[in-house]
Formats: structure tokens, C-alpha cells, sequence
């Protein structure tokens, strides 16, 4: 399954990618509670979702107003802040890592540090609602999982009043953060991505394409801007399901015999953190008859510098081997929510299911869920495996 991101008509924003993400199935309740919950610490909003149309495109339209305003302030104490918040840890890191893009951005333009630099229009609370309420749609819809593809971002054009005075479109803080995509001007004269949307595009992309690839499109999701133009003002997101079973993978390993065990844990969840597809630690014999492990890294090639970076800076490994372009075979595979019953309640338990040729050849529950049924119920996690299955 493949999620393309589609900004070429009217750009990107935060609370574009929210309605386009509820449009395709995210619920929008939860997310108002979210949204309004974690951005008090900045500053109360009101968030609401409706149906509207933009140009005759049907799109959802969520709408963050700003009720109180507080005074902004450095990084350091933002990402206190939202390290304190009651968010699952995912949400949390990942939300974090996009206000951490926002900032080297902002920094870079303004030739300040991350210690000092404040965060202005971007740490504000509708801001802090649109990057967490992004993000927790995200993972609430499992796209984790799931290949995310960017297309190039209509950017606008013109001028912009912010709180460093009349700037051009677009940002400077948008170019340093869309360096790496493909970007392009137009069509109106009006800022289209913002650095709150360029940050969450670039954090949760795989890839960036100029064009969609060979795709089916099984459902399309519309979230609208606010602005109304002579085009529909929409961003796209089309969920795809996958046509190819191959897939071209780098192979990435080195010996360690000199980490503990604790460090070597560490950094399996590391790995996966920056990007890794799997990770696997084998215990081997080195040379002198010295016990080690071999540890071995799956990648995609856009993250494979970033993989070896990690692997250097975390083992202080001198030596590295790599295998690119390995071709593998892949079952095609989705992501299904199931609501079960246990003791009277309701859980939602997500099914991981592959098919080969149309047959289901695996359909397995996410440990995670289970887990957390366990704690909840107090059950033993065997029982509770049994009972889902």
C-alpha cells in the first residue's frame, strides 16, 4: 500500500493535510480533542471540521482559530514543552522531529542558534494543533507502515506580511525546508505551502517523485485551504493499492564485538527510528575465536547515509559493508482495523494481512495492540493472541 501526497494544484499546509487525512478515514472527533488539548500549553484553539466545496472539489475543510495568544518562546523550552505532553511516544517524537526541521529553518535564515532562535508564527498554538493533529492522523491510519510518496509542491508566489516584516513568497524558511523537493511557483499570487506544512511533508515522504509512478488508486482524500482561488485550493492525498512485487532494497552490516547488550538493544531501536525497514542481531565467531554479533540492516536507498551515519556514530565501527539495489519478493500487504470484544469491552486491534495472487497466505495482529489489550485487561498476552485470532 502507498500513499501519495499530492501538492502540485494549491500547496500545503498543516491543517490541509488534516482534512485531507480525515477524508480518508481519520476520525475527526478524536483529532478536535487532540488538537485543542495539546496546543493549551501555547495558547487555547477551537478546532472544527467541515464538509465544504472548493471549486466543486468535495474536500474536508478543518478550521484551527486561535482564542488566546501567549508570548512565543525559545526552543528549548518549546520542545520541554511538548516532551511533557500526554501523547503516545511515536506522536511525540515525530511531532518533535518536524518543529526540529522548523527550527533549522528558521535558524539558518536568521543566522541564530537553535538555542536562541524563537518560533513566532510556527510555534504558535494553531501551529503546535496542526503539526500534532497531522501527525497523530498519520499514525492513527497506520501510514507508518506504509510507503509515503511526495510530489512536487505548488509553492504560490508574491509577498507576505509576517512577524519579520513583508517577506517573499515563498519563505525563506519554506525554501530551506523544501531544499531537498521539488518545488515550483504559482499558480496565484499567494503564499500556498507553509512552513508548518513544508516541515510534516518532508518529515513523513519516503520518496519525492516529479510524477505519480504506475499506481491503482483505491480511495482519494481532499483536505481544503482556507483561501478561495479560481482553482480548487485542495490538497490531495490517493491511497493506493500495490501493482509490483518486487522491490529494490540495501542490505547494510557490520561486526560488533564490543557493545553491550543494552547498547546494542538501543541501537536496534535507533536504527528504526532514522528509517531502517528491519534490523537483526546474530551472535557470531570473530577472528581469534572472539564472540560477536553480526548486525544487519534493511534500507531503502534514501535512507541509507543517514543508516550508516547512525551505525558509525552509535558502534564507533571502523568498517561497514553494503549491498545495494538487492532485489527481494514482497507479498502484497494492507493494514485492517478490527473492533474485538474481550470482558465486555471494545478494543481495536489492527491485522496485518498479506496476499500472494489474491489469496491471503498471512493475517497476524499487531503486537503492540495486544500488548496494550494485556495491560488493559489484565490478561495474560497468550490469552489474549488466543481470543483475537
Amino acid at each position: 500500500m502507498t500513499i501519495i501526497i499530492d501538492p502540485q494544484g494549491s500547496g500545503i499546509a498543516g491543517n490541509m493535510l488534516i482534512g485531507a487525512f480525515v477524508d480518508l478515514g481519520a476520525d475527526a472527533n478524536k483529532l478536535k480533542e487532540i488538537m485543542e488539548q495539546t496546543a493549551e500549553e501555547f495558547g487555547k484553539v477551537e478546532v472544527t471540521f467541515e464538509k465544504i466545496n472548493k471549486q466543486s472539489i468535495s474536500s474536508t475543510f478543518c478550521n484551527v482559530k486561535i482564542l488566546e495568544d501567549k508570548p512565543p518562546v525559545n526552543y528549548p523550552e518549546f520542545i520541554e514543552k511538548i516532551s511533557r505532553l500526554d501523547l503516545d511516544e511515536h506522536v511525540k517524537k515525530t511531532s518533535i522531529n518536524v518543529f526540529e526541521r522548523i527550527a533549522i529553518a528558521e535558524s539558518r535564515v536568521h543566522g541564530k542558534t537553535l538555542e536562541t532562535v524563537h518560533f513566532h508564527e510556527v510555534g504558535a498554538s494553531d501551529a503546535v494543533a496542526d503539526v500534532i493533529g497531522s501527525i497523530y492522523a498519520y499514525y492513527s491510519l497506520n501510514l507508518n507502515n506504509r510507503k509515503v510518496i511526495g510530489l512536487p509542491i505548488a509553492v504560490g508566489g508574491g509577498r507576505v506580511k509576517t512577524a519579520h516584516g513583508i517577506i517573499p513568497v515563498p519563505a525563506p524558511a519554506v525554501v530551506e525546508l523544501l531544499k531537498d523537493a521539488k518545488m515550483v511557483g504559482g499558480p496565484v499570487e499567494s503564499e500556498l505551502a507553509t512552513p508548518t506544512g513544508a516541515a510534516i511533508y518532508m518529515e513523513i515522504c519516503d520518496e519525492i517523485q516529479e510524477f505519480i509512478p504506475l499506481i491503482k488508486a483505491k480511495k482519494v482524500g481532499y483536505g481544503a485551504g482556507m483561501k478561495d482561488f479560481d482553482h480548487p485550493n485542495v490538497l490531495r492525498l490517493i491511497e493506493t493499492s500495490d501493482i509490483s512485487r518486487s522491490d529494490e532494497i540495501d542490505v547494510i552490516e557490520t561486526n560488533i564485538d564490543h557493545l553491550t547488550g543494552e547498547e546494542i538493544g538501543y541501537l536496534f531501536d535507533k536504527l528504526l527510528d532514522v528509517g531502517a525497514r528491519d534490523v537483526s542481531v546474530a551472535p557470531i565467531t570473530m577472528k581469534k575465536n572472539r564472540p560477536g554479533s553480526l548486525l544487519k540492516v534493511i534500507s531503502r536507498k534514501e535512507k541509507r547515509e543517514e543508516i550508516i551515519e547512525t551505525i558509525f556514530r552509535e558502534t564507533g565501527s571502523l568498517g561497514i559493508r553494503i549491498a545495494s539495489n538487492i532485489h527481494r519478493g514482497i507479498a502484497n500487504r494492507e493494514f485492517v482495523k478490527k473492533t474485538v470484544q474481550i470482558h465486555e469491552k471494545d478494543y481495536e486491534v489492527t491485522f496485518k494481512i498479506g496476499y500472494m495472487n489474491g489469496e491471503i497466505i498471512s493475517k497476524r495482529p499487531e503486537f503492540e495492540d495486544l500488548k496494550k489489550i494485556a495491560k488493559d485487561s489484565g490478561l495474560p498476552l497468550k490469552k489474549i493472541e488466543e481470543l483475537v485470532k
